[in-house]
């Protein structure tokens, strides 16, 4: 995807940092990731815009909102995240003007005014970073909280080790972070109140200036200023002060690290408190700024030093929680929820069944298609510039890439394996460069399941053979699923009659085509959770069904929805169904199953 990350800033920040480690994920990827803000430090792999979002005339705003317009449709942004209040009140304008869907991590307090209850400008989700920060939105600004989800901060958590406690003469104790703001107010007051300079090697790490009150400290206090070797120094220290990425840095060294912030002392983080801790955003987020007893923390400062490591489940609960390519999915997850339920345009897949040349060959249920037809409808895909793709090719590609942008993509699935599909199918995928998914029962040589119903008996039709199918599977057009060994409605089953059907029926499919399965499909769209919990156990990476499941693919990868092709479904019909938006006009835009 087209992304575009927009941060308002003049001297390096939390967010910065989390914008970028989470945009160069991003990049690895394989999105192109975008950036615009005052100023730009870390090193970021995509190209930086500078927009003086810190000038808020309305003059000035109006200028930002166009220079916003101008980089979404020239760079083609399909999706824009800020990560502050001033970008954030600019991009959501842009993005209005634009219909571009936008997302806003909200990684401090926000102020509480009229104008900002009114008009919270966070686009189409708010991603706080900690709990407290999303029960402020939800009491004081009043955001609903359908439009909240927690995001938690993303750490490349592999440049952090638990290392060895530093033999140091005298305590080292380690204060981290800007001197600005209430958090430069944080720090005067740890200095001149709590901690015991002639006791204790305090050294301060901050990219901003010296203010002239802290002239009183030097030369006993070491200002060691901006670093690009965070761990190193953390490793160096006997105590870590800080709150937000800090802490959660200097756990990940196992060092032992007192959480205090702009607005609460935790003290040192235990497995007893971590859960407060990271709901505070490690006492960065509380009820106001600054409601700090600091009489308290001389006392922590002394039981933290005690210990020389942070516990080991604490250090797992903050990677577990902090980890970067987790915190990259859930992004990608919200990414794509919000671009597609913006849009209202999901992938189209497409369900056919068998095939025929002659009107005697029509059958009592409705699930054949003319090839003629089935030709016209292979032309119409290719005119509209489709490009076919399989569940196999997700194994190379990943599920955010079929939005990739000037693509449109298409799966086309086949149930049962009739004959047919190799006779009549297989020759115009060759014909027109399409890939298809043909979901096979392995256990009958006919449609017995038809057949054998004196109320509706349907017409004999043969399956392929093992060699047909295995031709299907080599020739690199055609991804073979699971589909039962005899076509049953899996819900009327036992569990263990369900896991004979859809285990053998894998093991049988993968020894005739040499290949493991990918994905299946549950015969008449009949599941049930069990059902689920069953495919995914014998290996399945995917599910579909017919007409159930979200219309969101990505929502439940075990009942993915598909749109019926009808043997009256013409050029017209099926250019309705594959615009994208079909399903979503079809359920009046509910996503549930």
């Amino acid at each position: 995807m087209n992304i575009l990350m927009a941060l308002s800033q003049l001297e390096i920040t939390g967010a910065e940092v989390y914008a970028t480690t989470l945009g160069n994920e991003l990049s690895d990827r394989g999105h192109n990731v975008h950036y615009v803000s005052d100023t730009l430090t870390k090193p970021h792999k995509g190209p930086f815009y500078r927009l003086k979002f810190n000038k808020r005339s309305i003059p000035r705003r109006l200028w930002h909102v166009g220079f916003l317009v101008y980089i979404i449709k020239k760079y083609k942004i399909q999706i824009v995240h800020a990560h502050s209040r001033a970008s954030s009140w600019s991009c959501h304008l842009a993005c209005k003007l634009t219909r571009t869907p936008m997302v806003t991590t909200v990684h401090g307090r926000q102020p509480v005014h009229s104008s900002s209850k009114r008009f919270h400008a966070m686009g189409d989700k708010a991603l706080p970073v900690c709990e407290a920060i999303k029960e402020q939105l939800i009491t004081e600004l009043g955001i609903p909280e359908k439009l909240l989800t927690i995001s938690r901060n993303g750490i490349d958590t592999c440049r952090f080790t638990r290392s060895q406690a530093p033999k140091n003469s005298k305590p080292v104790i380690c204060i981290i972070g800007r001197l600005t703001g209430p958090k430069g107010e944080l720090c005067y007051r740890l200095l001149k109140e709590c901690l015991d300079v002639d006791k204790y090697q305090i050294r301060v790490v901050t990219g901003s200036a010296i203010e002239k009150r802290f002239n009183r400290f030097q030369p006993k206090v070491e200002f060691i200023g901006y670093s690009k070797e965070i761990p190193a120094i953390m490793e160096q220290s006997d105590l870590v002060i800080g709150a937000g990425r800090v802490a959660m840095e200097s756990i990940l060294c196992g060092r032992p690290t007192l959480a205090v912030g702009e607005s609460r002392v935790i003290g040192a983080v235990t497995e007893h408190n971590v859960l407060e801790a990271m709901a505070s955003n490690f006492g960065d987020i509380g009820p106001r700024d600054l409601d700090i007893d600091f009489q308290l923390i001389k006392d922590e400062v002394e039981k933290a030093l005690k210990s020389s490591y942070c516990s080991d489940a604490v250090t797992e609960k903050i990677a577990q929680s902090y980890n970067l390519k987790t915190v990259a999915d859930h992004i990608e997850d919200i990414y794509q929820t919000i671009y597609i339920e913006k849009l209202k345009r999901e992938i189209p897949i497409i369900m056919y069944h068998r095939f025929i040349k002659n009107d005697n060959e029509k059958g009592v249920h409705g699930t054949y298609l003319h090839v003629d037809m089935l030709e016209k409808h292979l032309k119409l895909l290719k005119k509209m510039n489709f490009e076919t793709l399989t569940f196999d090719d997700f194994s190379n590609k990943r599920l955010i890439d079929r939005l990739e942008y000037g693509k449109k993509y298409i799966i086309i699935t086949v149930d049962d394996g009739y004959k047919d599909n190799y006779e009549l199918l297989f020759p115009l995928l060759k014909k027109y460069s399409f890939k298809a998914v043909i979901y096979a029962v392995s256990g009958e040589q006919y449609n017995k399941w038809d057949v054998d119903v004196p109320e509706s008996r349907e017409r004999k039709v043969p399956l392929m053979t093992h060699e047909e199918l295995k031709e299907l599977s080599n020739s690199g057009l055609v991804e073979i699923g699971g589909h039962t060994i005899s076509h049953p409605h899996l819900n009327t089953l036992s569990v263990e009659e369900q896991k004979k059907e859809i285990f053998i029926n894998k093991y049988n499919l993968e020894t005739i085509i040499e290949k493991p399965l990918t994905s299946f499909a549950y015969p008449y769209g009949s599941l049930c959770e069990e059902t689920k919990s069953i495919v995914l156990q014998a290996g399945y990476k995917f599910a579909v069904a017919t007409n159930s499941g979200p219309l969101l693919l990505h929502k439940d990868l075990l009942q993915i929805r598909r749109i019926g092709i009808f043997p009256k479904t013409t050029t017209f019909g099926l250019w309705r169904k594959v615009r994208g938006n079909y399903l979503y006009k079809k359920y009046n835009n509910n996503s549930g199953v």
